[in-house]
């Protein structure tokens, strides 16, 4: 059986052939039951990207992954880079936002 992680990984170098391509699963960082495939953050350099703006970046990601979503996925942070800016930039300092849910143990309090 494939992981989200794998299709998600699948997908994007089917569709975008990166330079560089990096897919972390960070579910252990949230309120989900252990071995969740929830959150993930994605690092992904591609001559794909040249002349998007970072919005529109982020919107072909979401459209590749698009089933992952409806299989589950809650929430996806994209960093999208032209290899001219990878060469500049690298991929220092990405990290995700910090997860605003509480945790599932607390009444009313929402999942991240």
């Amino acid at each position: 059986m494939t992981t989200k992680e794998e299709s998600i990984r699948s997908k994007l170098i089917h569709a975008l052939e990166p330079v560089h391509l990096d897919v972390e699963n960070e579910s252990r960082m949230h309120s989900v039951p252990a071995g969740s495939e929830t959150h993930f953050k994605v690092l992904v350099v591609s001559e794909a990207f040249r002349g998007l703006s970072p919005l529109d970046r982020h919107r072909r990601v979401n459209d590749i992954v698009r089933e992952e979503f409806r299989a589950g996925l809650h929430a996806l942070t994209i960093r999208a880079m032209t290899p001219d800016e990878w060469e500049r930039q690298g991929g220092a300092d990405f990290r995700s936002p910090a997860c605003l849910g509480g945790s599932k143990a607390e009444p009313g309090a929402k999942s991240s």
